[in-house]
C-alpha cells in the first residue's frame, strides 16, 4: 500500500475521491488548470456512469484516474466476491468512458480486508494517504481544515480531498487557498 511518496523531492500528490460530481469536480479541474497542477481522481463507477463527460474531462486534462469501486463499498462489510465485482464494474465503467484501464485503486473509507488486499494488489497499486483533510466532517470549520492540511503537508505527501456533493462548500472555500499555499512553499504536484 502506498501511503506517501519519496520524501526527497518537493512534490506532493493531490487526490480527490468519490467523483465525478457536477459542480464540484469541474470546480476542482478549473482550480488545478489555473495553476498548471496535476492530481489523481479516484472515481466511483456509478458517478462515472452518471457524469461520463465530466470523467472524460478529468482524463483529457491529463490527470490520473483510479478505481474506487462502483458503489463506494466498505470492504469490511462487503463479501469478497461482491467486493471484487464492484471493482470490476468500476473498471469497466471508467474504461468505457476514457479508454483507459486504471492501475490505481483506493479502498473506500480506507477499509479492505487482508484477503481482499492480497487479491487486489495483484492487479492494482493500492493508494492510501498520509494527509486527510477532513473536508467531509461537518463539525470541522473551513479554517481548521485548511490549517490542519497545511501543517501536515510535506515532501511526498498524498493528500486526500473529496470531490463530492457533501464537501462542495468546503472544497470551494479551502482548495484555492491550499493550492496557493503549496505554490508559495515551492511544491510541485504530481499524479500517481
Amino acid at each position: 500500500m502506498i501511503w506517501h511518496m519519496s520524501r526527497e523531492e518537493s512534490v506532493i500528490y493531490l487526490t480527490f475521491d468519490d467523483g465525478p460530481v457536477p459542480g464540484v469536480t469541474d470546480f476542482v479541474l478549473d482550480q488545478l488548470a489555473k495553476r498548471g497542477m496535476l492530481a489523481t481522481f479516484f472515481m466511483v463507477g456509478d458517478n462515472v456512469g452518471k457524469s461520463p463527460q465530466l470523467a472524460a474531462e478529468v482524463f483529457e486534462a491529463g490527470h490520473a484516474i483510479g478505481n474506487h469501486t462502483y458503489h463506494h463499498v466498505d470492504g469490511f462489510r462487503t463479501p469478497d466476491k461482491k467486493y471484487f465485482e464492484e471493482i470490476q464494474l468500476c473498471q469497466d465503467e471508467i474504461s468505457s468512458v476514457t479508454g483507459i484501464s486504471p492501475s490505481l485503486f483506493r479502498p473506500p473509507y480506507g477499509k479492505i480486508t487482508r484477503k481482499q488486499l492480497e487479491e487486489v494488489k495483484q492487479h492494482y497499486k493500492i493508494v492510501m494517504w498520509d494527509v486527510i483533510t477532513g473536508d467531509y466532517d461537518p463539525d470541522q470549520s473551513f479554517h481548521k481544515c485548511l490549517t490542519k492540511t497545511k501543517e501536515h503537508t510535506k515532501k511526498g505527501s498524498v493528500i486526500l480531498f473529496h470531490d463530492q456533493q457533501k464537501t462542495e462548500k468546503v472544497i470551494k472555500a479551502v482548495l484555492p487557498d491550499f493550492l496557493e499555499y503549496i505554490q508559495d512553499q515551492g511544491f510541485e504536484t504530481g499524479k500517481l
